[in-house]
Order: C-alpha cells, then sequence, then structure tokens
C-alpha cells in the first residue's frame, strides 16, 4: 500500500492525512488550539477532495480506498483526542454517552480484522454523511463552543452508520470497496464471489 512511486493524486491526499497526524498531536501539546483547528480543517477538506479527484479523473483503486479510511480513522481519532483537551468539561459531562456510542465502532473495527485482516472501505453514503456530521460538530466547537443539538445527530448518525457497517461485513465474504448503501447490496455482484 506504501508504494509511493504508484501513488496517484488523489491517493497523495489521503496519505497528507497520515502525515499531519504528527504535528497535530504536536499542537495540541502545545495547547495551539485555533492552529490546531484551522490544520484539522484543512485535513478534513482532504478528504472531500481526494474522493472528488478519484471519481473524477477515474483513479479509484483499493489501496486508495483503504488510504482514504486509515486518513480518515486518523484524523477523526486525532479530531476526538484535541476536542477532550480543549472541551474536557464538555466531553466529560457526555463521556457515557460518547463511550456506548463508540462501543459498536470498536465491535465493527474487530469483525472486520477478524474477517479481512484489515479495516473495512465502504465508503456508503451514510458513512459520508457520518463523516461530514463528525467534522462539523468537532470543527464548531474547536472554532466556537460544542453545540448540544449538533452533537446528538453527530451520535445517533455514528450508530446508525456503524451497524451498517457491520451488517455490510456479514454480508460481504471478501474485502470490498466502494459500497453505496446496504440497499444497493443485492444488486452488487461482487457479494456473490467465493474466497479463493
Amino acid at each position: 500500500m506504501l508504494t509511493f512511486k504508484n501513488f496517484n493524486i488523489a491517493d497523495w491526499f489521503s496519505f497528507y492525512r497520515i502525515l499531519a497526524a504528527p504535528m497535530l498531536i504536536a499542537l495540541i501539546c502545545l495547547d495551539q488550539r485555533l492552529v490546531f483547528s484551522w490544520f484539522l480543517l484543512i485535513s478534513y477538506s482532504t478528504d472531500a477532495i481526494d474522493g472528488f479527484l478519484a471519481r473524477k479523473l477515474k483513479i479509484t483503486s483499493p489501496r486508495g480506498s483503504q488510504l482514504d479510511s486509515i486518513g480518515d480513522q486518523i484524523t477523526f481519532a486525532i479530531g476526538l483526542v484535541g476536542l477532550f483537551y480543549f472541551e474536557k468539561t464538555f466531553i466529560l459531562k457526555h463521556l457515557i454517552i460518547i463511550v456506548i456510542a463508540f462501543m459498536p465502532y470498536l465491535v465493527q473495527m474487530i469483525i472486520a480484522y477478524l474477517k479481512y485482516g484489515k479495516t473495512t472501505a465502504f465508503h456508503t453514503y451514510l458513512a459520508k454523511f457520518s463523516a461530514v456530521v463528525q467534522s462539523a460538530f468537532i470543527l464548531w466547537s474547536l472554532f466556537f463552543n460544542p453545540e448540544q443539538v449538533l452533537f446528538y445527530i453527530m451520535i445517533t448518525v455514528g450508530i446508525l452508520e456503524t451497524v451498517e457497517e457491520i451488517i455490510l461485513i456479514f454480508l460481504y465474504d471478501n474485502w470490498v470497496s466502494d459500497v453505496k448503501s446496504i440497499f444497493f447490496v443485492y444488486r452488487d455482484k461482487r457479494r456473490l464471489k467465493k474466497k479463493g
């Protein structure tokens, strides 16, 4: 996956999010809330750019999908760490809800690794919408203050998206990328391919 000479432009945008991770962590450690927020915004923006470029230039690939997913997960995790550091009171107040919402995600990750040996990269419509809502909540909280309604929307959409991913794992024997939705599964010929 990390054969850089074969990276296309969309892959490099995805890889940026992975490369940016240490700098974002350093900015948290240095208590640079505003600078961290702007660089996190840039990382989130590359997520929209890489997908657009891959589709527009017809350079989608399993490697690109996995790079995108890894970059998304790392960026989201760092966003949460930053949110916890800079908005500790809000996070601690809602910690039980956050932990409950995070449990299905951990289950999904474990099932994916047990079945495929790597993370999923379904990139469903619901996953994309969930990523937008999560990004909006984290960035709004960092630039301004946490918004309660947006928080609950984020939690609800996140749980629904994770449940959809778990169902998709059970429906696909082999690792696949770019499944639009659970409603498109039965028309997807890749689902019928046997291991071998």
